[in-house]
């Protein structure tokens, strides 16, 4: 007898005859244009990975619509625009923000929701001051490092039909908030993006939700840790010969380094910061998540696991 599982289990040619019908709306253009650093992403899986899950999202985007509009009826009101939500997880370089950008281009492209908006919860970190007064700098990423009222405040506004919403934006250039923010106009989905948006820990009296409890539906982004170490590795080499010769660039200081250092300089800060809160704070929420999206070493997505209803 096998072990029961929460999750249906497919590989991704399984899931990638769940496509059905779906059309392919992207070409190889846009894929450029969404792919991320170090990151590869093909035609074919688009259609056999995200084809089938875009199809799946809009069902239950469809479904949500519906429920909403007969809750509104019952009450005797007019129909309130409540965006649906989709939380993205996973660690530093396994490809999240790809996957969300992707997951953004195919949804807006479906009719019944054609605005679609991406906030990633970098924006939420306190900004370096704070992080300096406070003594965790280096542990920017972790659970703390965040204004976590901004950002619950944030959700329950979004969740509450709010005309507009304000979310901060991070520079990863300069490696902190800068002085603008994102506007958010009752979208038809949104897609929050962000290392530890699954996670919980313990809640206070003051704030006993977490971002999660505002989720419709969430994806966690997997891989072997050697693997997103390796990739990290890597994604540290790409950035020392484009972003980091920027002299306002947070990191301008490794542009110089030569391979070994460069080597040497992003095993240091994956093992120190990365891997310490992938291993504490992240890899814990993998199964809090609706579907799980799982890598193999060559960065393509060999399986993927949807939570039972």
């Amino acid at each position: 007898m096998s072990e029961l599982s929460p999750y249906l289990e497919f590989t991704a040619d399984q899931w990638g005859k769940l496509r059905a019908s779906t059309p392919l709306s992207l070409d190889e253009d846009d894929l450029e244009r969404l792919s991320g650093i170090n990151i590869e992403l093909s035609l074919d899986e688009v259609v056999q990975i995200y084809l089938p899950l875009s199809r799946l999202l809009n069902l239950y985007v469809g479904a949500s619509q519906e429920l909403y509009r007969a809750s509104d009826t019952f009450l005797g009101q007019l129909p309130a625009k409540v965006p649906y939500v989709i939380g993205i997880a996973g660690s530093v370089a396994v490809g999240k923000s790809t996957t969300a950008r992707v997951l953004q281009a195919l949804l807006a492209r479906w009719p019944n929701h054609p605005k679609v908006d991406l906030i990633t919860t970098d924006g939420f970190l306190h900004p370096n001051a704070v992080l300096d007064e406070r003594g965790i700098m280096e542990r920017k990423g972790f659970p703390e490092s965040y204004d976590r009222r901004r950002l619950l405040q944030f959700m329950s506004d979004i969740k509450s039909g709010a005309p507009e919403v304000e979310a901060p934006v991070y520079s990863h250039l300069t490696y902190d908030i800068i002085d603008t923010t994102i506007t958010v106009a009752q979208p038809d989905i949104v897609i929050v993006e962000g290392l530890n948006v699954l996670q919980t820990g313990i809640a206070d009296g003051e704030n006993p939700l977490f971002v999660s409890d505002f989720f419709d539906f969430s994806i966690y982004v997997d891989a072997e840790v050697d693997d997103i170490r390796r990739w990290y590795v890597e994604r540290f080499f790409t950035l020392r010969e484009t972003a980091f010769k920027d002299p306002t660039s947070f990191f301008h200081r490794f542009a110089a380094l030569t391979d070994q250092e460069a080597t040497d300089t992003a095993l240091g800060i994956w093992a120190s910061i990365n891997e310490r809160n992938l291993v504490k704070n992240i890899l814990p929420t993998r199964e809090r998540a609706d579907l799980i999206l799982r890598k193999g070493a060559d960065h393509a997505i060999s399986r993927v696991d949807l939570r039972r209803l």
